[in-house]
């Protein structure tokens, strides 16, 4: 059940599925997953299907940009093996999007050719040790020495640090301006002296290592500041931007391909095992847990499609991606869970897909801004009585 495409689109969607079946197979991403090994050559064989190039516009090298199709991208990846969707988005939003909206126009000459091409991928360095959610509070300072920024700090949950060009780092550059007036964005070459990268050992999301990431006197050009001189300390402007929304968009698309991977496997499932003579799927515990997670998967794309089609059409839509983002992702928690039940023992084994959808998908309401954060969004757009 998927909202009407249009030919482009369907395509698009279709190839990604033969890509997936061909270059992705269960027993592969099993081991990969047990291994917690992402194969590099994915990257190159995903370059060329042209997909990075589908939020770059023309003028600078990418295929146009097209949010509908590139959540596609997502939610396909993301539903047959979900670290190819996290490489993706290192590359299209990650990158392309913030240069797109937010960077110089020597920025996107010299970048954005490359993101399109998927010869780029950037990584975010928001939150730290002592700082979530509350990124206006980020403890990572740079002082200016001639011709370079002088960093110092540390960033936690940096996923991607270890294969990315560039690390997307909030810090401060004046620590005596008011609140969100003294932010700024470096872009940081990982490979530069002073960085240290250290993997986080997590329960999923495994094959593109998280990091923590520790800057140690780290010199990093001045032409390296998110959209130029003009742009010293308006951070929190650019954060706040456009580009947000689509991130929202960008984490919802991921759990909805979690979610409908899950779906798909219980729904096999129900129908094949047999007990008591029959398919497990005559019994109405079954048939109702399963009608609940399509509905749930329904009205999900429809809210995914419907905030890439205003995001496509630059029209506000802070308030429907932050209701996406928390009702999509924590859909898919509960249909995984779900599909884990409709499986019984077998849902908790190795053998099985669906112990890694749970692992998988128990990430999704907390990146991106946790849905607590999304309940706040939408209450104060909403215009609620504030504390």
């Amino acid at each position: 059940m998927y909202p009407p495409e249009s030919h482009e689109h369907e395509m698009l969607r279709q190839s990604l599925r033969r890509f997936l079946d061909r270059e992705c197979p269960r027993e592969k991403v099993r081991r990969w997953d047990e291994e917690d090994y992402y194969p590099p050559e994915l990257t190159e064989k995903l370059r060329a299907l042209g997909v990075f190039g589908l939020t770059t516009p023309e003028e600078y090298g990418g295929a146009g940009r097209d949010i509908p199709a590139a959540i596609i991208t997502i939610e396909e990846l993301a539903r047959g093996y979900l670290m190819t969707s996290l490489v993706y988005i290192m590359g299209a939003f990650y990158g392309a999007v913030n240069i797109c909206e937010s960077g110089s126009e020597a920025q996107k000459r010299e970048l954005l050719p490359k993101l399109a091409a998927g010869e780029m991928l950037f990584a975010y360095g928001l939150s730290e040790p002592n700082v979530g959610s509350d990124l206006a509070s980020v403890e990572t300072y740079a002082e200016l020495d001639g011709d370079d920024f002088v960093v110092n700090g540390a960033k936690r949950w940096c996923t991607g640090a270890e294969i990315a060009d560039y690390i997307f780092t909030l810090l401060r550059t004046d620590r005596q301006a008011p609140r969100y007036k003294n932010l700024n964005i470096l872009l940081i070459d990982p490979k530069s002296p002073g960085v240290t990268i250290e993997p986080i050992k997590k329960m999923g999301y495994h094959g593109v290592k998280t990091t923590d990431v520790t800057f140690d006197n780290v010199r990093v050009p001045k032409k390296n500041l998110l959209g130029g001189p003009d742009m010293l300390h308006k951070a929190w402007m650019q954060l706040a931007g456009p580009a947000l929304d689509v991130e929202k968009i960008e984490v919802a698309a991921g759990a909805l391909g979690i979610g409908q991977a899950a779906y798909d496997d219980a729904f096999q499932y129900a129908q094949e095992r047999r007990q008591f003579g029959k398919p497990i799927s005559v019994h109405q515990s079954i048939r109702h847990m399963l009608a609940d997670m399509a509905t749930e998967l329904f009205a999900s794309r429809l809210m995914v499609y419907q905030c890439a089609r205003l995001a496509q059409e630059e029209r506000p839509c802070s308030v429907e991606t932050s209701m996406a983002k928390l009702f999509v992702c924590e859909a898919a928690t509960r249909i995984a869970l779900n599909a884990q039940k409709i499986l019984g023992a077998y849902g908790y084994a190795m053998e099985y897909d669906v112990q890694r959808y749970v692992r998988d998908v128990l990430l999704f309401p907390i990146i991106g801004g946790s849905s607590a954060i999304q309940r706040n969004n939408i209450a104060n757009r909403l215009g609620l009585a504030k504390a």
